[in-house]
C-alpha cells in the first residue's frame, strides 16, 4: 500500500513569514510613492503570491496599478525578498518535532505553496527544513495553483503518493478549497494568515499546535474517508 503523504502549505503554516513579506512589500510599493502597509493590512493576503499582495496594497491605498507597471514591481519584490532570505522568518513552534514524528511513522512529506519556487525552496533550505520534504511545489511548478485541485494532486503524485492516501495541512481558504477540490481531507492551523476565523473555513480538523499533529490523528482521518 502507498504510504500516506502529508502536504503542507508554507506561509503561515510551516513558517511565520509575515515580517519579511511585509518588509519586501513596503520596499516594493515605496518605489511608487505609496505609504507603508502594516501587519493587519496584509497578513490575510499572504498565501496568494506576491502579485496579489502588490495589487491589493495599491487598492488599499486607492492608487491605480496597470499590468505594465506591475511587472517591474514584482521583479523588485522578488529581488528584495530573495536577498533577505531567511530574514526574520521562523518555523512555528513544534514543527520540527512534528515532521520528525511523521517521518518516523513512515509518512511522506511535501510542500504545496503559492510562493514561487525561486523563493520557497531557498527559504526552506536556509531554515534547515528541506531534508524533510520529498517535494516542494511552488506556485509556478505546475500550470495551476491553489485552490485548483491540480496543484495539490500534482504535488502528491510528484512525491510518489496517492490522493486517496493524503492529507493537506494549511492555514487559509486556498488550502481548504484545494483539498476539497482534490477530495483530500484537510487540517487547518489558527496561527497563520486567514482573514476569517479558521473554524469557518470548512476543514476536517483544527489543530492549535503542531504537538497535535500525530500519526494517530492522521490514521483516524484516513480511516474516516
Amino acid at each position: 500500500m502507498t504510504a500516506p503523504i502529508i502536504v503542507f502549505d508554507l506561509d503561515g503554516t510551516l513558517i511565520d513569514t509575515a515580517p519579511d513579506l511585509i518588509s519586501s512589500l513596503n520596499h516594493t510599493i515605496a518605489a511608487a510613492g505609496l505609504a507603508p502597509v502594516g501587519y493587519e493590512d496584509v497578513t490575510h493576503l499572504v498565501g496568494h503570491g506576491a502579485r496579489v499582495m502588490i495589487e491589493r496594497a495599491f487598492r488599499l491605498r486607492d492608487v491605480p496599478l496597470t499590468q505594465e507597471d506591475l511587472g517591474p514591481l514584482l521583479d523588485r519584490f522578488i529581488a528584495h525578498y530573495k536577498s533577505e532570505i531567511p530574514g526574520e522568518s521562523r518555523p512555528f513552534p513544534g514543527l520540527s518535532e512534528a515532521l520528525a514524528r511523521l517521518a518516523e511513522a513512515g509518512y511522506g512529506l511535501a510542500v504545496c505553496t503559492n510562493k514561487i519556487e525561486e523563493l520557497a525552496i531557498p527559504l526552506i533550505e536556509k531554515l534547515g527544513l528541506s531534508g524533510h520534504f520529498a517535494v516542494i511545489a511552488g506556485g509556478d511548478t505546475f500550470a495551476v495553483r491553489k485552490p485548483d485541485a491540480g496543484h495539490l494532486t500534482g504535488t502528491i503524485e510528484k512525491a510518489g503518493g496517492d490522493p486517496r492516501r493524503a492529507i493537506m495541512v494549511g492555514d487559509s481558504i486556498n488550502d481548504v478549497l484545494a483539498a476539497k477540490n482534490a477530495g483530500v481531507p484537510s487540517i487547518v492551523v489558527p496561527f497563520g494568515y486567514s482573514d476569517k476565523p479558521v473554524e469557518e473555513l470548512g476543514a476536517d480538523r483544527l489543530i492549535n499546535h503542531f504537538d497535535e499533529l500525530t500519526p494517530a490523528l492522521i490514521e483516524d482521518m484516513l480511516a474516516g474517508r
